[in-house]
């Protein structure tokens, strides 16, 4: 049974692409019109086959090697070889050692009093604003602020500038990723490279210095991401291009994640009173959570998926065939592109009723159980998805907690909030919610039922 899809075009798939406003739209219209599983062409693809269907997913999520060409443009940051297409045999041990760190409680209870710092340097900066009655520039705030959080949690804020990692990393992001999505840019082409180019060699350079200051032998070390990786006899390249590779991601994906939450709650006050009021509950009048008050945040939990299963920070994911797989009565061939458009998985109306509702309910613990298991995958899925996925999370729900505890948020009158696709789910003109200081509740007091309870 041949594979549905639009007739294929001379341009392979550019035009449909542009033509729909991104490719996350043009998911969204390829799944509507042609089922769960769709044939398309994507540029750096031969063959790609699109699925929107959970179930269907479970077959693939075996699949353990990428389509090079997709993630070419990713070349120029790494030194030993692009990381994202490491070769099975390569990426396993360097997965499960990232896993063995990232993933870990030590880990994150040891960058968790920095980290609080860090937001609490945001939170001051945006009580400025709120005092003379002026939108924050969310996203961008918050992005920034990742980034922060992931250089003290990778390069350790006192062995190198962090303001210095920062700028740099920026001018690195800003070059690499306005060539991808073909961003106008100020200035000269020419100067733009070598200033990116310098950063680079800034970058690693910065890095390097934290390696040398590692040394072998002595006790494992599973909260220190470059300590595992010299103690795993790791050569300095690999070191800088893991490192590298770990800021790209925890840049893009917390913040981006933590700004859609705001708005969200911005347009939805009776929820976020309701994750106040938890907050209140759980915290009294400390302003911060610790790290074991995160697990009984669990309306706050649930709000945080929510809005990941709506403006999902990884857009795509993306395998290839190493031999012919059946998925849904369809053959598909070996060497194919498996193409996973997470946001269409998401809005799927077989899985989540009304797709486009945000409700946070959807994720009590019974209702999570009765869904398909990966229904929901907003770090992706298989021996590839996002091994920073735990600290993510940890980041996520603490920048959350501090600023809804002190802050309410509310739309600009008149700013239209626009997704566009960049690296992540971005907003065409940044998020920016007016904020104003709130008063909290007294611990216990009545309050009503979370909405949809």
């Amino acid at each position: 049974m041949d594979i549905p899809g639009p007739e294929p075009r001379a341009d392979g798939g550019a035009g449909a692409v542009a033509a729909a406003g991104g490719l996350h739209a043009y998911q969204l219209w390829l799944h509507a019109t042609y089922g769960p599983v769709v044939r398309f062409q994507l540029p750096g693809a031969e063959t790609a086959v699109s699925v929107a269907d959970p179930v269907l997913l479970e077959a693939t999520a075996h699949l353990d090697e990428r389509p090079e060409r997709l993630f070419a443009f990713l070349e120029p940051l790494f030194e030993a070889g692009n990381l994202q297409v490491l070769p099975a045999g390569e990426h396993t041990p360097l997965r499960r050692l990232l896993l063995s760190v990232l993933a870990g409680r030590p880990s994150h209870e040891r960058h968790f009093a920095r980290f609080t710092e860090l937001v609490t340097e945001l939170a001051d900066r945006w009580a400025g604003k709120a005092a003379v009655h002026e939108p924050v520039a969310s996203q961008k705030d918050l992005t920034a602020l990742s980034l922060r959080m992931i250089c003290a949690y990778a390069l350790g804020d006192a062995s190198v500038d962090p303001d210095g990692v920062v700028a740099a990393f920026e001018e690195v992001l800003t070059e690499h990723l306005g060539r991808l999505y073909r961003v106008p840019l100020p200035g000269d082409e020419e100067e733009r490279s070598r200033r990116a180019r310098d950063a680079l060699d800034c970058l690693r350079a910065r890095v390097d210095e934290v390696v040398a200051a590692h040394r072998p032998g002595g006790p494992a070390d599973r909260s220190d991401l470059i300590g595992a990786l010299v103690e795993a006899g790791e050569s300095p390249a690999r070191i800088r291009d893991t490192v590298m590779m770990t800021m790209l991601a925890a840049h893009h994906t917390t913040g981006v994640a933590v700004s859609w939450t705001l708005h969200l709650l911005g347009r939805h006050p009776e929820m976020a009173e309701h994750v106040a009021g938890e907050l209140d509950d759980v915290l009294g009048d400390r302003p911060a959570p610790g790290y074991a008050d995160l697990r009984r945040l669990t309306y706050l939990g649930m709000v945080l998926k929510e809005s990941m299963r709506l403006f999902p920070p990884g857009p795509y994911g993306a395998r290839r065939t190493a031999e012919a797989l059946v998925l849904g009565g369809y053959k598909i061939p070996a060497g194919a592109t498996v193409f996973y458009p997470f946001r269409a998985v998401h809005m799927n109306p077989e899985h989540w009723p009304e797709p486009e509702e945000f409700r946070p309910e959807r994720f009590t613990p019974g209702a999570a159980a009765a869904r398909a298991r990966m229904a929901h995958v907003p770090f992706g899925l298989g021996p590839r998805s996002c091994e920073g996925a735990a600290l993510a999370m940890v980041e996520a729900e603490l920048v959350l907690a501090m600023l809804l505890k002190r802050f309410r948020f509310r739309p600009v009158p008149g700013h239209v909030v626009t997704p566009v696709e960049r690296f992540v789910l971005w907003a065409a003109d940044d998020i920016r919610p007016l904020v104003s200081p709130r008063r909290p509740e007294r611990a216990g007091a009545a309050r009503p039922a979370p909405p949809g309870a």
